[in-house]
């Protein structure tokens, strides 16, 4: 996701973009995508939404390795229109949203060191590539995000984004969605974590609760550790009408004058699937 205060890097353009560079990349830094990328593969079937292993054969690329931006580009953009553009790292919250209305999604260019297979505070070339562009080949979810980029211009000029922030973490970083065979992980977050894709969907400690815009868009959420509250939607077709036939501005009005949601709460009008033990998160609360 974006963030508001950031100054421009040196060399950057306007828009914040920067050449990738492919050919800088160490043989250690190419490794540690290769290990990365084959340990979710081998683990993410039967737990990860079909469309995303679909879109997972846009980054079987002629290269070893980290993706080729541009190489990764041309496959996308004959897919859904879609292309994948270099930036040092975080971006200011319009040139995010505008980079996504126009079908260009953002993703750092380095990569995590081999000591942090598992955890990256900060957002990697692995996270930004594998967790976001296979869904990015999906028709369904690439309108989505183009349609959440514009909805983020206009919530920017309302100056209500950490409202519309909370859709994107709980839907395209953060999402699961229900299957015939049960629910699947879909959000970034989630499919590019080793650990996670594993919480989210088999550990008893969270609350896995039905896709509700409302409801969800005042839901705290937290950044550094497990979810605790995983919301599920029907399907993505369900996502990209919510968001296109929603009118936002009366929504934010109605939200402003309500009172945020704990991170852990059940409300009486929740759809639960399943009702959270909370064991991880009161392990985590200090004695």
């Amino acid at each position: 996701m974006a963030h508001a205060e950031l100054t421009r890097p040196e060399g950057a353009a306007s828009d914040w973009t920067i050449p990738q560079r492919w050919d800088a990349y160490t043989p250690q830094e190419h490794a540690t995508w290769d290990a990365l990328f084959a340990r979710q593969a081998r683990m993410l079937p039967g737990r990860t939404a079909p469309e995303f292993l679909q879109g997972l054969d846009v980054l079987r690329l002629s290269k070893p390795g980290i993706p080729d931006f541009e190489e990764l580009s041309d496959r996308l953009m004959k897919a859904t229109g879609w292309q994948v553009v270099a930036v040092p790292g975080l971006v200011p919250d319009d040139v995010f949203f505008d980079h996504l209305a126009n079908r260009r999604f953002v993703a750092g260019n380095f990569i995590r060191r081999p000591d942090q297979l598992d955890y990256l505070q900060e957002p990697d070339v692995f996270h930004d590539v594998f967790g976001h562009v296979p869904l990015l080949a999906d028709p369904v979810f690439a309108d989505y995000m183009q349609a959440y980029g514009e909805g983020g211009r206009r919530a920017a000029a309302l100056g209500v984004i950490d409202r519309l922030a909370r859709l994107y973490w709980y839907t395209v970083e953060f999402g699961l969605v229900r299957s015939g065979e049960g629910l699947r992980l879909y959000g970034a977050g989630i499919v590019s974590s080793f650990t996670e894709s594993v919480f989210a969907l088999e550990d008893p400690s969270p609350n896995r609760i039905g896709f509700d815009l409302k409801r969800l868009m005042r839901t705290k959420y937290r950044i550094d550790d497990f979810q605790q509250n995983y919301f599920v939607i029907d399907s993505f077709e369900q996502l990209l009408d919510q968001t296109l036939n929603t009118d936002f501005g009366p929504l934010y009005t109605e939200l402003d004058g309500q009172s945020d949601i704990e991170i852990e709460a059940i409300l009486p009008t929740d759809r639960v699937f399943t009702y959270g033990t909370q064991a991880y998160a009161r392990a985590k609360m200090p004695a």
